[in-house]
């Protein structure tokens, strides 16, 4: 759909009675262009942002790949990302460190790994949905 939420994390991400999720707070979105846009300040929750996002570079819908890679960690890890870092020291660690959450073995952790990659390098959606599928098909067997 060419759009960029800008603020994906766990918290704008409700769940239906019939376990449907919906995305909700689209105030910091934008549609996109054929071009990758630039943001007048600094978008998102910190510790849920992508780098590039941070660091008010030009970014695509790519930006909510790597948040969605944090989500998936935390459904992953049952733990809250970056617990009790403060966070400007997140900030400064993933924006200009390149520091990243442990990593979880595994396809999932994988998956997550490669939402964490450089922008051009994240999975499209579709990408995600079949990996996701095929973790799902793993559990199963």
């Amino acid at each position: 759909m060419k759009v960029a939420h800008r603020d994906l994390k766990s918290a704008n991400c409700l769940l239906s009675r019939y376990w449907t999720v919906k995305i909700c707070n689209f105030g910091l979105s934008r549609v996109l262009s054929m071009t990758p846009m630039r943001a007048s300040s600094s978008a998102g929750t910190p510790k849920w942002m992508a780098p590039e996002l941070i660091r008010n570079e030009p970014f695509t819908e790519k930006c909510d790949k790597f948040s969605l890679g944090v989500i998936i960690w935390e459904l992953y890890t049952l733990k809250r990302p970056w617990q009790g870092v403060p966070s400007a020291q997140v900030i400064y660690t993933v924006a200009h460190d390149g520091s990243r959450l442990e990593i979880p073995d595994g396809p999932l952790g994988e998956l997550i790994a490669d939402c964490w990659a450089e922008p051009d390098q994240r999975p499209s959606c579709e990408e995600v949905y079949l990996r996701l599928c095929r973790c799902e098909d793993t559990q199963l067997s």
